[in-house]
């Protein structure tokens, strides 16, 4: 494949998904800087209900993820290789699923309760905005449809900001610490909306990942990892916005 197409393949790539919510994210958080109101006082919903009615609701949701999924079957069609492993070039097969589970789990510790630390200062400093994590009415497929949005945004971005970015960056000879950085930028660009707190956290998430993917071009752990820290903000959200309603200020 000769670079140009290269090029334009990433960029309709990027377009459909990650590169879309990126711009999307700083037009988000040029309005937010405008207002009056700090940072800190304004929020930010990541899962939303979509109708008072129920099945409509349900409806949309699943809808929601089939569409978020559509660039992500793109990409596996895209990297797909006839022998096996298939998905190699994407870092996915099932050969070690002990070891990639216990790296999975070992990567939401060490981001997950530091993401959570770094969130908190950066809204006491006015420089993050309070994330709701979810408003979803309480139906009975409500935390299942938070698990199933957890899981998603855990395929979407790291097979596509990290296994397909790698697969066509190195083939157009990008060293390898420049994709590193420039998943880390791209990863922090569509979280800025939530503010700068949101840009520096997952811009070092992007680091560790990336090293991490370099080091062992294993992509599933980092899918499990971003699947568990998102369902624990996700489900584990309104319990603490119940019980605990000063921990989050107050929103809801």
């Amino acid at each position: 494949m000769s670079r140009r197409r290269l090029i334009v393949e990433i960029t309709i790539v990027l377009g459909l998904s990650l590169g879309m919510s990126a711009l999307y994210s700083l037009v988000g958080i040029a309005i937010r800087l405008s207002r009056e109101t700090p940072l800190s006082a304004q929020t930010a919903t990541l899962n939303r209900s979509a109708s008072d009615l129920e099945w409509a609701d349900f409806s949309y949701q699943l809808l929601g993820v089939a569409s978020a999924l559509m660039p992500v079957a793109l990409v596996v069609l895209l990297l797909w290789h006839h022998t096996r492993p298939h998905l190699g070039r994407l870092g996915l097969d099932l050969t070690k699923p002990g070891r990639d589970s216990a790296q999975g789990l070992g990567l939401a510790a060490a981001i997950g309760i530091p993401g959570l630390g770094l969130y908190f200062l950066s809204r006491s400093l006015e420089l993050n905005v309070t994330i709701v994590a979810s408003d979803l009415s309480p139906y009975w497929w409500s935390v299942p449809m938070l698990l199933l949005l957890a899981l998603r945004a855990g395929v979407l971005e790291e097979v596509i900001g990290v296994g397909y970015l790698f697969a066509r960056l190195e083939q157009l000879r990008v060293p390898l610490v420049g994709i590193i950085i420039g998943h880390a930028f791209l990863r922090a660009s569509y979280h800025l909306y939530q503010g700068l707190g949101g840009f520096v956290g997952n811009f070092i998430m992007g680091l560790v990942f990336g090293y991490f993917y370099a080091k062992t071009r294993r992509l599933a752990p980092l899918i499990l990892a971003h699947t568990l820290i998102d369902a624990v903000a996700f489900v584990g959200y309104p319990l603490v916005a119940e019980n605990f309603p000063e921990i989050l200020g107050n929103v809801g």
